[in-house]
C-alpha cells in the first residue's frame, strides 16, 4: 500500500520516563562499550531503554541479518510501551530492508525514529510511504555515548520541546556561506548524499518538488560529489527544489585544493536551479557538533548575501 499522499504523521514528544527502543538496521558497532555508555547516558537522562533482540548482532549472511533487522524494526514500532526508536549507527545495509518493511504497521504506530548517514534510506522511505516525520540526528555508537553540548541541545530540544524547531542555530565553528540569497519554504528532505542518490528511481524516495533539500557526506572527494549531484540533476530532481542546503562534507576537507573544488561543485549546481535559495555550511553531517533535522517537516530558510542565516519550522514536528 502507498501512503505518500497522506498528511504528515507527527510523532509524540518524548517525556521523562518514556521507553526508547534501540535498533541496528545498518552496520554493527565494533566497540560494544560505546553501546553500554550510550544506554547509561539515556538512563541518566531519565529514560527507560529497551535494546532490540538482535541489537548489534553480526551475521555474514545478508538474508539472515535482514530478517533479524526487520524483526527488530517491526517489534519496536508495534510495542505500545516504546515511544521512540534510536538507531545504533550508520554504515550500510538499511536500503536492503525497504522492500520488506510493513509500512502499514508503521503508519498505524507513528513514533520518533532517530538516525542519520545510512539511516537516510529508512527516513526517506518512511516519509515517502507513510508521511512519518523522522529525525536525522545522533546515534548510539557515534554521538550519544559521549555527545557534545550542542548535539545534546539540538537533539533533546527537537524530540521533547514542540517550539524548539521554530529556530535552529548553527554551531559557531561552522560559518554559513551564501551561494544564492533568498527565502524559501518547503518540506525538509535529504540526508546522506551517497545513500540518497542510490535511491533514485525507487518507490522509496519522496518528491523533491518545492522542498528544502539538505545534503551531507563523508570521505567523498569533490569529483564523486559532483557525480552524485549530476545524477540528481539528470533525474530532474534538483530543478524543483526551493532551496539547496549543503551541510558538512567531511573527511576530504583539508586536502590540497579539495575545499576549493567542493565550493566550485556547489556553485555549479546552484546555477542549474536559478530560483532556489542556496547555502553551504549548516551544522549537519558526520561531525561532533551535529544539528538534528526533522525529515518531512515544513520549514523556512533565509540567507542574506552577508551570510545572515535562519532556519525554522513552520509546523509542529512533534505532538505534545
Amino acid at each position: 500500500m502507498f501512503f505518500g499522499s497522506m498528511k504528515n504523521l507527527t510523532p509524540k514528544a518524548l517525556r521523562k520516563g518514556d521507553t526508547i527502543g534501540l535498533i541496528s538496521p545498518s552496520s554493527h558497532c565494533a566497540y560494544p562499550e560505546k553501546i553500554g555508555q550510550a544506554i547509561s547516558y539515556l538512563e541518566n537522562n531519565g529514560y527507560n531503554v529497551k535494546p532490540s533482540v538482535h541489537l548489534n548482532r553480526i551475521d555474514p549472511d545478508p538474508a539472515i541479518a535482514d530478517k533479524q533487522k526487520l524483526h527488530d524494526i517491526h517489534d519496536m514500532f508495534s510495542d505500545p510501551y516504546v515511544q521512540a526508536i534510536f538507531c545504533l549507527r550508520g554504515g550500510a545495509g538499511a536500503a536492503r530492508l525497504l522492500n520488506y518493511i510493513d509500512y502499514s504497521l508503521i503508519a498505524a504506530n507513528p513514533k520518533i525514529l532517530a538516525g542519520y548517514s545510512d539511516i537516510t534510506a529508512l527516513s526517506l522511505a518512511l516519509y515517502a510511504k507513510t508521511g512519518l516525520i523522522s529525525f536525522s540526528g545522533p546515534m548510539l555508537a557515534t554521538e550519544l555515548y559521549s555527545p557534545t553540548p550542542y548535539t545534546e541541545e539540538h537533539f533533546w530540544g527537537m524530540l521533547t520541546a514542540p517550539n524548539f524547531a521554530l529556530s535552529l542555530q548553527n554551531h559557531p565553528s561552522h560559518p554559513v556561506t551564501c551561494i544564492r540569497a533568498g527565502t524559501a519554504e518547503g518540506q525538509l528532505i535529504g540526508g546522506n548524499l551517497s545513500v540518497l542518490s542510490a535511491m533514485i528511481g525507487t518507490p522509496f524516495i519522496p518528491s523533491f518538488k518545492e522542498t528544502l533539500l539538505f545534503l551531507e557526506d563523508i570521505n567523498e572527494p569533490a569529483y564523486r560529489i559532483d557525480r552524485m549531484l549530476s545524477h540528481l540533476s539528470n533525474a530532474n530532481l534538483l530543478a524543483g527544489c526551493s532551496a539547496l542546503l549543503f551541510g558538512q562534507f567531511s573527511g576530504e576537507a583539508g586536502k590540497t585544493g579539495e575545499n576549493e573544488r567542493m565550493k566550485k561543485v556547489f556553485d555549479y549546481y546552484s546555477t542549474l536551479n536559478k530560483h532556489a535559495t542556496v547555502l553551504s555550511g549548516i551544522s549537519y553531517g558526520h561531525i561532533s557538533n551535529l544539528m538534528t533535522l526533522p525529515v518531512g517537516a515544513r520549514f523556512r530558510v533565509q540567507i542574506s548575501p552577508t551570510g545572515t542565516f535562519s532556519l525554522g519550522a513552520l509546523e509542529p514536528v512533534i505532538e505534545e
